[in-house]
């Protein structure tokens, strides 16, 4: 099996990191996320300008025509940059959904606007106490007058306070836990009763809860089949996981490389730190890690089409739970050996700690895959 990108996929790459290292540095970064709005609409646009938005939808939408290949290749380009705006909530979750479950009038009314920037769409399909249970789901769609009426909250929403609109996952039929029943709508924002409390996350990016009091909604809302949504939205929450597991190893990178610069010029009895063993152990150590990531991204990234479903999430929850037991380690490491200063809001290192330790819980935590991953393993 070949495991090399493709000159494509190497110049997107590459592409990506350039532009992000020459515009997106840190103090440019801090000032977006301090802003208002949270986020730069600008670069958003040219995130789509550039082919980012749109790299895993088909041309015939307005997209790059890739795949999830090429989407962890922007991902990790975003990661190492520590960027807030939402690649995961929209152009990996809310875009693929709409892809992949669309009719010809949702996908022309949303996946050309969402390729380029114009748009942002969010996946709401929390709730309080579903924990990470996909098929937990509260919320309420009701038929009424040939379309539907929708009551419920939606909490932990990526990207909400920006979203032009929301797939949200409802229920259609059945009690709260069985998993027929689940149907997912289009809802859009401004739509009347749709309200959003939106908040900054740890990481300095924004979500938010989603009210949705009595939302009237017409017939053509219904994304996919009617009571069979939540297949899709298994395989959306893999995609995602597998775009966040390469978020994740993209600022690994960066906090090895940053911590190895920063050792090799502290200097402890007038030489290098980096010239004590010890030192250098804990960046092997850390190399190793972020390598073995590098690797479980990939593995996951193959498995994420897989045509059994427990296969592809199997794959997936080993990934997330190696990846973020190892994502945890290299950050305490970066701040360990960097000291008291790296927590301070001034140095990076501190923020690139919040955002692996906000990945190890993002779309289930890390014990919680590791039990997906013993569960489905023992059915197999």
């Amino acid at each position: 099996m070949n495991f090399d990108l493709s000159e494509e996929q190497t110049m997107l790459r590459d592409a990506a990191q350039k532009f992000l290292r020459a515009e997106y540095g840190f103090d440019a970064r801090n000032k977006i996320a301090a802003s208002e709005p949270g986020m730069s609409r600008e670069h958003w646009r040219r995130f789509g300008e550039f082919g980012w938005l749109g790299v895993a939808l088909p041309e015939a939408d307005g997209g790059f025509g890739g795949g999830i290949v090429e989407t962890i290749q922007v991902a990790e380009a975003l990661g190492a940059a520590l960027a807030v705006e939402p690649y995961l909530a929209s152009t990996v979750l809310g875009a693929q959904a709409v892809a992949r479950a669309g009719n010809p009038a949702q996908r022309s009314t949303w996946l050309p606007g969402l390729a380029s920037g114009e748009l942002i769409l969010s996946l709401a399909h929390t709730e309080v106490d579903a924990r990470h249970d996909l098929a937990h789901v509260q919320t309420r769609a009701t038929a009424k007058g040939g379309g539907w009426v929708l009551s419920g909250r939606k909490s932990g929403v990526l990207g909400a306070p920006w979203a032009d609109g929301f797939v949200v996952v409802a229920r259609t039929s059945g009690a709260a836990d069985e998993r027929q029943g689940i149907s997912l709508f289009l809802v859009d924002a401004k739509t009347p009763g749709v309200q959003v409390a939106g908040y900054r996350s740890y990481d300095g990016s924004r979500a938010g809860d989603l009210i949705l009091e009595q939302v009237v909604l017409g017939a053509d809302a219904l994304l996919g089949t009617e009571g069979e949504g939540l297949g899709l939205l298994e395989h959306l929450v893999d995609l995602g996981i597998v775009a966040a597991c390469a978020d994740a190893l993209g600022a690994m990178g960066a906090l090895l490389r940053k911590t190895g610069e920063y050792v090799s010029t502290r200097k402890q009895f007038d030489v290098p730190i980096a010239s004590f063993q010890v030192i250098q152990h804990r960046l092997v150590d850390m190399f190793a890690a972020v390598e073995a990531s590098r690797s479980l991204v990939l593995m996951a990234a193959l498995h994420a089409e897989h045509p059994d479903a427990a296969t592809r999430s199997r794959a997936v929850s080993a990934a997330k739970a190696a990846i973020g037991e190892r994502a945890r380690f290299v950050a305490q490491q970066a701040v360990q050996l960097h000291g008291g200063v790296g927590m301070t809001e001034e140095l990076d290192i501190g923020h690139y700690f919040r955002r692996l330790t906000l990945f190890c819980n993002l779309l289930g935590s890390t014990d919680h895959h590791l039990q997906r991953f013993a569960t489905l393993r023992a059915v197999a």
